[in-house]
């Protein structure tokens, strides 16, 4: 490994403070290896389904709206990137984005995406210097993360005052099921919750929403209810078809309704997952 100039996204991990090396795979890579709440293996199967998935186009298209309202202020700093999936979405939209993922597999398919920089590493161990990061996203990450107030507590630190940071996490704990468990989740959260986590750190929330809201019933009757019951759930070789359901015609304009309902700044009020745009004010 050995020191390089600048990447076309404008990192460098010096400028950051951070103590990265570049290795010939294309990845700056931390010499620290951490444990974290998630099956190496999942990004492995989410490469294969998430081009064709309507949860994960959903997902990004979704993010990429809001972020169009709520602009970053710079780069924004994918941490637990995962493929890569929304920051080449971001990318696409015109933002800058940096994938920040712990896990060799999902580092090594961000750039297969194309992504010009991502860093294999965990937060703590990328050590970035505080106050230095103008934007950052958690997709789908904060559930797995045992402390919450604790790690949001390091995203605040990395932050620059007036940094934002944008997030989604799935909703509601009476949607909890076995399928939580396997993921790595410790939770599920709602609006206040989550919004009541960011303000003990010092964020100020400047918008909330639900989104996905036809998902509710189908998890309830399918996961939820089985897992109580102590019955299996869905075997996780349909996790790929459960992607890719039938009426998808009746399905995405449902999902473009809450596309541009984002995109006008309106919150969807009900719906299996959260998204809040949150700021550091402190």
């Amino acid at each position: 490994m050995a020191a390089t100039p600048i990447t076309p996204s404008g990192f460098h991990p010096g400028s950051l403070g951070g103590t990265l090396e570049l290795a010939a795979d294309g990845i700056w890579y931390s010499g620290e290896r951490e444990a974290v709440s998630y099956l190496e293996t999942g990004n492995a199967t989410c490469f294969e389904i998430e081009e064709g998935s309507f949860w994960f186009q959903h997902r990004a298209a979704c993010l990429t709206a809001v972020i169009q309202r709520f602009l970053p202020g710079g780069t924004i700093y994918d941490i637990g990137g995962g493929n890569g999936f929304v920051a080449r979405s971001l990318i696409d939209a015109g933002f800058d984005a940096v994938v920040v993922e712990p896990g060799e597999t999902g580092a090594r398919n961000a750039r297969r995406r194309g992504i010009p920089t991502v860093v294999c590493a965990t937060l703590s161990s990328a050590n970035f210097a505080a106050d230095i990061l103008p934007a950052a996203g958690l997709f789908d990450v904060l559930e797995h993360v045992e402390n919450d107030v604790a790690f949001l507590g390091e995203i605040h630190r990395c932050l620059a005052p007036g940094g934002r940071l944008y997030v989604t996490v799935p909703a509601y704990s009476w949607l909890w099921s076995d399928d939580d468990v396997v993921a790595g989740h410790f939770r599920r959260y709602t609006i206040t919750k989550l919004t009541a986590r960011l303000q003990a750190v010092g964020f100020k929330r400047l918008f909330g929403t639900y989104f996905f809201s036809l998902l509710p019933l189908p998890l309830l009757l399918l996961r939820t209810l089985p897992s109580f019951l102590g019955r299996r759930t869905l075997p996780r070789q349909k996790y790929a078809g459960l992607h890719q359901p039938r009426a998808r015609w009746l399905t995405d304009r449902i999902w473009a309704a809450e596309r541009r309902a984002l995109a006008d700044g309106r919150a969807v009020p009900f719906g299996s997952s959260c998204l809040i745009v949150a700021e550091r004010v402190s």
